[in-house]
């Protein structure tokens, strides 16, 4: 990367446990990625009291100030640029993004999700799990495309399903894990280890 960090933008929704990973990884000084800017579709987002707390450049864009959603996404698209951002990571938001905002930035948008895919896309994913009485579940970063939670897989992590468990409580030690492989996979791409040719995830030395 001759020497240069990689300049990442997040998008979050919510309280931001996720973004928070990645703040304490990017903390450190020889992680080769570099959060610059942090923008919210919510106002009151906790997310955003994280990235202040660590002097990063925040953003606030309510969806519902605007008429479209493909507005909001040339808004969205215009602050990550204007950030410089080199890759956006999805972070707990809670938008679908328009088929124009993926192709603009298509091999440089990831997102993590909680289950194994190509299983158990969309919402509400660990009742779904529970109902199917599988034995693992876990989560996946992968590469976004126009079709929801369906991008060519960058890393992935199992996480046991146990007897007893809710949606809370599976959620919870997905969760864990997710702020483990997030970085791990951020780290992975900024480092070139990680290549998209042809709709498929490459994986190799730098």
């Amino acid at each position: 990367m001759s020497g240069e960090k990689l300049k990442v933008g997040v998008l979050i929704s919510g309280r931001g446990s996720n973004l928070q990973a990645l703040i304490n990884a990017a903390s450190v000084a020889d992680f080769p990625a570099k959060i610059v800017l942090v923008i919210s579709n919510v106002a009151d987002a906790q997310g955003l009291a994280r990235a202040q707390a660590a002097a990063i450049e925040t953003a606030v864009i309510e969806h519902k100030n605007f008429t479209s959603r493909e507005r909001f996404d040339d808004a969205v698209d215009k602050a990550l640029r204007d950030a410089g951002a080199e890759l956006v990571c999805l972070a707990g938001f809670m938008r679908i993004l328009s088929d124009p905002f993926v192709r603009k930035w298509e091999g440089r948008l990831i997102n993590i999700h909680p289950s194994l895919l190509p299983a158990f896309k969309g919402t509400h994913v660990h009742e779904q799990v529970i109902a199917a009485r599988v034995k693992t579940s876990g989560c996946t970063v992968h590469y976004v495309v126009p079709e929801l939670d369906s991008g060519p897989i960058i890393a992935q992590a199992e996480v046991p399903v146990v007897g007893g468990d809710t949606p809370e409580t599976l959620a919870a030690r997905v969760l864990e894990t997710e702020h483990k492989l997030y970085p791990m996979a951020l780290r992975w791409i900024a480092e070139g280890r990680v290549r998209l040719e042809n709709g498929q995830v490459l994986l190799g030395g730098r």
